[in-house]
């Protein structure tokens, strides 16, 4: 029997509102984070105590990307475009203005980014030269989510619309589409090996589709009470973790789906509204969830296994 063992070791405060995104960088130890107050905040996982502010940008942010081929990190500033930031040397090397809606997310396939927007789109854009070289607008509804299959070359997108829609990383032409949830689709992950696509979707459910049979579902699971706001999978991909509206963050076995442990407030001393991210680290494999309660929470996460 598994038993899995979760000790709150840190609380990260700094951000003034709710916090969106968090991203690893080229180092363990070192991670981003972002929020509605426009902050970009550095935290270094052996020293949690204080974060480094290294931005401040207008408006919210809602998605934030680590770029490792160019060991930049990438922000999504809401109703203006994206950033470049030289996190090392604290400083903007670069920027573009691509729309004027939300940023929803941000994701990489070698130096191409891919950006979903709040009015549809999906936007190519070469980060050497920093210019815009392909769209796709599938949708009058939010693009909110991205996940790229590095062994097929696909990238996965989910909609407002309840859609999920599967393009060519190389030249954005339409794959696959279909009906996924009854509600906006807000995470996408592939696993390791790019056979499962899961996601995650405002009712609450949890689903798992089989990539080589043409996303056919594989399982479906009434995961929390709200909204599913994002998931992660653990450094060896044995293991997931879900994030929700429901102020609980959930530890999932990833080959059969199976809950393993809930991490909320009552029993842990988690959040008290709405999670909106987490992140699964490599540095001693700790946990990070970000929520509206402008809070980061840093969570040990240890599995035994006990015989009966």
């Amino acid at each position: 029997m598994l038993k899995v063992q979760v000790d709150k070791v840190h609380t990260l405060t700094g951000h003034n509102q709710s916090v969106y995104a968090l991203q690893p960088s080229s180092k363990s130890n070192i991670v981003f984070s972002a929020a509605g107050d426009g902050l970009v905040a550095m935290w270094d996982l052996e020293q949690p105590e204080t974060g480094r502010l290294i931005a401040r940008l207008s408006n919210s942010i809602y998605a934030l990307h680590y770029h490792p081929e160019s060991n930049l990190l990438i922000v999504g500033h809401n109703y203006d475009g994206i950033h470049l930031l030289n996190w090392e040397e604290q400083k903007e090397v670069g920027s573009l203005k691509i729309t004027g809606s939300a940023i929803f997310d941000i994701q990489s396939f070698g130096n191409h980014l891919y950006i979903a927007t709040g009015d549809g789109a999906v936007i190519k854009v070469d980060c050497r030269t920093l210019t815009v070289v392909g769209d796709v607008q599938q949708s009058q509804k939010s693009a909110r989510t991205i996940a790229v299959n590095p062994h097929s070359g696909e990238i996965a997108v989910g909609y407002s619309d309840h859609y999920i829609r599967v393009f060519s990383a190389d030249n954005l032409s339409l794959l696959h589409e279909w009906e996924a949830h009854k509600n906006s689709v807000f995470t996408l992950r592939y696993n390791g090996a790019g056979t499962r696509l899961f996601s995650g979707s405002r009712d609450a459910r949890l689903k798992v589709w089989d990539v080589p049979s043409r996303y056919s579902l594989r399982q479906e699971v009434i995961a929390h009470l709200y909204a599913i706001n994002h998931l992660d999978l653990s450094p060896d991909g044995k293991h997931f973790v879900t994030c929700s509206m429901d102020r609980s963050v959930k530890v999932w076995e990833a080959e059969e789906v199976r809950l393993l442990k809930v991490i909320d407030r009552a029993r842990h001393a988690g959040h008290g509204t709405s999670v909106n991210k987490v992140l699964w680290t490599s540095f001693h494999e700790q946990l990070l969830s970000a929520s509206d309660d402008r809070t980061i929470s840093v969570w040990n996460i240890n599995f035994e296994n006990h015989l009966l």
